[in-house]
């Protein structure tokens, strides 16, 4: 596997820092400037912090003393974990999260924990975007979005159940990469749906995804080569809401540079059974979540926020028949796989309803993600677009399951087109 390129480690390593100066730049790095983000809720002191790198050092791995950060949804035996409920207060977990050891096999190191809405729902958290003032980062995963959009570390772990991971990438104007269900480790997630949640990464860029990724899974998915230049497929018409005037320009422009470049574009007319899947994606997360939270709701629901327990509230009335509905819908979507991808390699959508909202009452809604998150398949927000305002628009590449290399080449692919275009 190939090791990941200095520049991942971002301005620390272009100054030529060892891993121990890295670490120790991006730790006074984040205390210098997080203060107005709100991007973190824990972070190592220096000694926590180099016994971490030593762990990690030992390892070899392709990662190299890379700081990374972990959003607090996570257990970490070296920091607090809250969940982002105050619930948590003060709760320390004797062990690390699977995802956790994943970095520190791969030689990251994990210098502190982002924020989360409450147990990754849809309570805003206090982290601010750092590309769109004055506007939410998106949520769940708001905090590694904008600790990577900010420049505070080069890496950072999120999860999507609905649109975690792509919707604050666009919004914060960062790469966001859901990979397919449970091909990185959830053991040590704080549950919301089991059948949803996946750990999810963020970057500045599509090469320096590819290498981390790859590193972290123990999979080749950074080569550059293999089957040429994918074709790109775009529907115009979706079963859950029209396009924005911002998502339409996004898709127009991406478009335009993909030609441009060479690769070959199509229109496309999505499937009858999108619709039923995207459907199915409110009964499998309520009927999970009500059992998931099932103590926080029966015990401590005056200590929930209102979205929360209202939510946990209505989610207790889907019943089993709705839920085993939702289940059969989104296995027989995923058994259809083959009609989205008819004639094309990856299909593009955009990556958020719009731009990010003003504001910080709302992080925004998962409508362009729910229904292939609940399809299980590969995801990748390629930023560099922007919407009808001027502000980061993303543009998402879907992939069929388990083909990450084919997502994040097409993704690279568009990166560059958009790059050429200027």
């Amino acid at each position: 596997m190939q090791g990941v390129p200095a520049e991942v480690g971002g301005a620390a390593a272009a100054r030529g820092m060892n891993a121990q100066e890295r670490v120790r730049h991006t730790l006074a790095d984040i205390g210098a400037r997080d203060g107005e983000l709100r991007s973190f809720v824990a972070v190592h002191d220096e000694a926590g912090a180099a016994r971490e790198l030593q762990r990690a050092s030992s390892s070899g791995g392709a990662l190299q003393g890379l700081p990374v950060g972990v959003k607090d949804i996570f257990d970490t035996a070296a920091l607090p974990t809250r969940y982002g409920s105050a619930l948590y207060s003060g709760h320390q977990p004797r062990s690390d999260a699977a995802i956790v050891q994943a970095i520190r096999r791969a030689g990251g190191v994990v210098v502190g924990k982002t924020s989360t809405t409450e147990f990754a729902f849809l309570n805003p958290t206090d982290t601010r975007n750092p590309n769109a003032p004055g506007r939410t980062p998106g949520g769940s995963s708001a905090g590694s979005a904008a600790s990577v959009a900010a420049g505070l570390v080069p890496l950072a772990v999120g999860t999507q159940t609905g649109g975690s991971v792509i919707r604050p990438a666009s919004y914060c104007g960062v790469v966001g990469f859901k990979p397919t269900y449970g091909v990185l480790p959830t053991p040590g997630l704080k549950p919301f749906s089991w059948s949803l949640d996946t750990v999810g990464l963020f970057t500045r860029t599509v090469d320096e995804m590819a290498a981390c990724a790859s590193a972290i899974a123990g999979q080749d998915w950074s080569r550059p080569g293999g089957g040429g230049t994918p074709v790109f497929g775009i529907a115009w018409a979706y079963p859950w809401e029209p396009l924005s005037a911002s998502g339409r320009k996004a898709l127009e422009a991406a478009a335009a540079a993909l030609r441009e470049s060479g690769a070959t574009v199509r229109d496309v007319h999505l499937p009858e059974w999108l619709g039923p899947v995207f459907q199915a994606h409110d009964a499998v997360q309520g009927w999970e979540a009500s059992r998931a939270l099932a103590d926080e709701y029966e015990f401590h629901a005056d200590a929930l926020s209102p979205i929360l327990r209202d939510y946990l509230t209505q989610a207790r009335r889907v019943d089993d028949a709705r839920y085993e509905a939702g289940l059969a819908d989104a296995a027989a979507g995923r058994q259809n796989l083959s009609t989205l991808f008819d004639g094309i390699d990856v299909l593009l959508t955009p990556g958020a309803p719009d731009e990010p909202p003003q504001g910080y009452g709302s992080t925004g809604a998962s409508t362009w993600n729910r229904a292939w998150t609940l399809l299980h398949v590969p995801c990748l927000n390629v930023p560099g677009l922007q919407g009808v305002n001027g502000l980061p628009m993303g543009v998402q590449v879907i992939a069929p399951i388990r083909e990450e290399a084919l997502c994040l080449r097409a993704g690279r692919v568009l990166q560059n087109a958009l790059r050429q275009r200027g």
